[in-house]
């Protein structure tokens, strides 16, 4: 296992799982992980796939808001993120995104650097669907506050309440991703306007 793929697999091997599903999608990505070194996209759309893609999910965990972009492509309301590039470290493909898609540095206060959750999932869009391995990095943002979106992936934004029962068209796991994230928000954030 060549030190980039077993980076990547330390990080996996070290989450918890939410539900029964995350456990599958964490069990079948360490035995992916330990089976080849391809896992970062090389070619455009697919190459190979999976691939291993870095989320950051921007959350006011005060003002429980979560910022979804409209993806052009995808066609889905979305976190920001992208593909990791080859080599990189999933927390700097985070990094870059954050800079990339909000214009912003990052602030990862709200559960750590370290990612909160992990997805397999076949995407939709333009493309034929292929297969993205997603870890999901939460930052911290402030729901007062607008974010100049990259307008060649997004064609606007905004904030949706953290209730994972009333989300638009979305990721399939982001109502998951909620959930998990109520559980470690301290109780103050809980409570409603």
């Amino acid at each position: 296992m060549q030190p980039a793929t077993a980076v990547v697999s330390n990080i996996v091997g070290n989450l918890s799982p939410f539900d029964d599903l995350e456990r599958r999608h964490i069990a079948t990505t360490l035995d992916w992980l330990g089976s080849t070194d391809d896992i970062f996209r090389r070619a455009k759309p697919a190459t190979p796939s999976p691939h291993l893609v870095a989320y950051v999910v921007l959350v006011d965990p005060d003002k429980r808001g979560v910022y979804l972009g409209l993806h052009r492509m995808a066609g889905l309301h979305l976190p920001m993120g992208g593909h990791v590039e080859p080599q990189e470290h999933p927390l700097t493909a985070a990094r870059r995104e954050a800079g990339e898609e909000l214009g912003i540095e990052p602030v990862f206060d709200v559960v750590g650097e370290h990612p909160l959750f992990l997805t397999r999932t076949t995407t939709v869009g333009l493309t034929a669907g292929h297969i993205d391995v997603s870890l999901w990095f939460v930052i911290r943002g402030d729901r007062d506050r607008s974010y100049a979106l990259d307008p060649g992936e997004f064609e606007g934004a905004r904030w949706w309440d953290l209730d994972p029962d009333r989300l638009p068209a979305t990721d399939p796991h982001l109502p998951r991703f909620i959930r998990k994230l109520d559980g470690l928000l301290p109780s103050q954030a809980l409570c409603r306007d």
